[in-house]
């Protein structure tokens, strides 16, 4: 869709009518995608593109509001007392940029595509907020935490090396694959739902919406070396996985005549 198709669809369909446009056009989710991603945050974020979009909004505009509203949660985090108010505010803004952050690429979709620019600027702030998220926790345990040992700050330390790993290490599979196997087929192996929920603790709605226990630190805690356990177990089993597909992306060029 051009930019005079995009204005087009803008003045003559109902908001109703893009959610649907958009809906049909919706990209695959991947074969282990956590639920929460693909059955809340990428439905709500259907709803604000839609929005977006009838307002004219640009994707690296969407992108700027997600930013928005996360290093807002994200300062409130590092600079807050822990409170329960204060912590369903971060998970509010949090889950409201997470939204935010898948609604850019369908506001793309539904003005005919994205711009390299655009996939910069979504990843470049991906990659800062999953770092600075985890740097914040560290600070307020420092600052405010009742913590026996301060061997427990390893712990927010560790879960943002796993995080700035795994992303990324996703990117430069995407990368490698796009540059070794540009006309491989795309998977066509069905979604697993199973899968999906098996891979909630490493989905990074289940990790915003931990903080709703910031007003309890010990319980707050307990549930966020958890999912860094979970992270760091899941991030240890992919990175075999991955370099064996890497490796065999390899041989198969190398067969190619």
């Amino acid at each position: 869709m051009t930019s005079t198709s995009a204005q087009i669809a803008r003045s003559t369909e109902s908001y109703c009518d893009t959610v649907r446009r958009l809906s049909s056009a919706q990209k695959t989710a991947g074969r282990g995608a956590p639920a929460y991603s693909v059955y809340v945050n990428r439905r709500v974020g259907r709803y604000l593109a839609a929005g977006a979009f009838r307002l004219g909004l640009t994707p690296n505009n969407v992108t700027a509001v997600s930013a928005g509203f996360t290093f807002c949660a994200i300062g409130l985090l590092a600079i807050g007392e822990p409170s329960w108010w204060l912590g369903l505010i971060v998970w509010l803004l949090l889950a409201i940029g997470y939204a935010f952050d898948s609604a850019d690429g369908q506001v793309a979709r539904l003005r005919g595509g994205g711009s390299p620019s655009g996939e910069w600027l979504d990843h470049v702030v991906d990659s800062i907020k999953i770092s600075t998220l985890h740097l914040a926790v560290l600070i307020t345990m420092f600052t405010h935490f009742p913590l026996s040992n301060s061997i427990w700050l390893l712990v927010p330390i560790g879960f943002a090396v796993v995080a700035a790993v795994s992303f990324f290490a996703m990117i430069l599979n995407d990368l490698l694959k796009a540059k070794h196997a540009p006309t491989a087929p795309l998977s066509t192996a069905p979604r697993s739902a199973l899968r999906s929920f098996l891979g909630l603790p490493t989905d990074y709605g289940i990790l915003c919406l931990a903080f709703v226990l910031l007003g309890a630190p010990l319980a707050f805690f307990g549930l966020y070396s958890l999912l860094f356990v979970a992270n760091a177990l899941y991030l240890a089993l992919a990175l075999g996985k991955w370099f064996r597909d890497m490796t065999a992306l390899g041989r198969a060029e190398v067969a190619r005549p």
